[in-house]
């Protein structure tokens, strides 16, 4: 892929791959490619659960940063937990535009100084619906977007307390704190907005396996999913605009899109 537009990003990554996701997506770094990389871009992807983190003279070479989901606690203590509270806080002091989803979401609000915890209610798991605090209109009519939108949830860890200085900018009927921001270079989305229902599925599937969830869980969150359809395209929209500054692919098609992932991942 040709460096056209000079840019270039890295993906945090928090989790394994499962076999379902590495054969159809190229694992998870793939997924999130697919709905933020565009033409002339250098997407780069660090296993930090495994210990792979960017060394502090190469965070300069990044104009943003997306971290993902996983299945460990944000308010664990793994050491690689806190070695990317502790990146974290670096590209907080450089103003890095940083994007979290899920457990990213939820990190980041510990990096800051939030609090984080199993939800009191439990897994929520299935498409549920955000709604946008009024006070973030200027940005939702600049992307032609209504007051709320559905998202892809799979969690049972939240954030409790908002840090210092932060604003929720979404919650739902279940999660107090669904997206917040941290000055104009951070975002944090609970849900996945990289996600589509087939991969949800066989996360539940998963789920059911290491016994995480009942089989009647499964079945009312697949019910559940199977409803509606989340927002993708809107959550793409909104998660470049964030990323990047504007909301468009500079039309390159699907297809090609994925066959320039599967030849970086392979």
């Amino acid at each position: 892929m040709s460096n056209i537009s000079g840019k270039r990003f890295a993906v945090l990554l928090c989790t394994e791959d499962s076999e379902y996701v590495k054969k159809k997506y190229g694992g998870y770094s793939g997924v999130f490619m697919k709905m933020l990389a565009e033409e002339g871009e250098i997407w780069e992807v660090y296993k930090v659960a495994s210990g792979e983190f960017p060394q502090d003279d190469e965070l300069n070479l990044y104009d943003g940063f997306v971290i993902s989901g996983s299945c460990s606690d944000a308010h664990g203590n793994d050491k690689w937990i806190h070695d990317l509270i502790t990146l974290l806080n670096k590209l907080q002091s450089m103003n890095k535009k940083t994007l979290g989803i899920c457990f990213g979401h939820q990190i980041l609000g510990r990096a800051l100084g939030g609090k984080v915890s199993r939800s009191p209610t439990g897994w929520d798991i299935g498409v549920r619906t955000i709604i946008f605090s009024p006070s973030w209109p200027l940005a939702l009519s600049s992307l032609q977007l209504p007051s709320h939108l559905s998202i892809i949830e799979c969690h049972r860890d939240e954030i409790r307390e908002l840090p210092p200085k932060a604003e929720i900018l979404g919650w739902s009927d279940k999660t107090g704190i669904e997206m917040f921001k941290y000055g104009d270079h951070i975002m944090g989305i609970q849900g996945h907005p990289e996600y589509s229902t087939d991969i949800l599925f066989e996360i539940i599937d998963r789920l059911i396996q290491r016994d995480f969830i009942m089989e009647a869980v499964a079945v009312e969150a697949r019910k559940k999913a199977s409803l509606w359809d989340p927002d993708m395209e809107a959550w793409k929209r909104l998660c470049i605009n964030f990323l990047k500054g504007h909301s468009n692919r500079n039309g390159m098609g699907d297809e090609k899109f994925c066959k320039e992932v599967h030849d970086i991942l392979n």
